[in-house]
């Protein structure tokens, strides 16, 4: 399926949509080019799922994880960025697949294909394609 996008705004809503149907324990691999809006996604993801801090990419620290308090079934949202992988192994040893079998927990992971082999089969990605003034989003 596809969702065009013509805003960071519509990224946003479409994200808060995809929020709503989330249970606990999925996986949400982005990606796509660097500006294409896997940072804007997952913020509209944090919105959808209630919470009010601000969302910013985890580039240098690699994982942070936000508490969900408006939601009975997800506890947590762990964002990811896999841009500075060396390897999976890096990931690992931060403990983060420790969190891929948690059933209160949802984890996204920007650039998602740098460590494809470590993510659980379940894992839905969401590829962000960049437009001349539009994205599109696979999914």
């Amino acid at each position: 399926m596809k969702f065009l996008s013509t805003s960071e705004k519509q990224t946003s809503n479409f994200a808060k949509k995809i929020s709503k149907n989330l249970t606990g324990g999925q996986i949400i691999g982005l990606t796509g080019n660097l500006g294409a809006g896997k940072t804007v996604f997952t913020k509209g993801l944090a919105l959808g799922l209630g919470i009010k801090k601000n969302i910013t990419s985890p580039t240098f620290v690699l994982m942070k994880v936000y508490p969900v308090t408006k939601n009975q079934q997800i506890k947590f949202l762990v964002h990811i960025d896999a841009y500075r992988i060396k390897s999976a192994r890096d990931l690992m040893a931060i403990g983060a697949d420790e969190y891929f079998k948690r059933p209160d927990t949802i984890t996204v992971v920007e650039w998602a294909d740098k460590i494809k082999k470590i993510l659980p089969e379940k894992t839905k990605f969401f590829k962000i394609s960049i437009e001349k003034t539009s994205r599109i989003i696979n999914y």
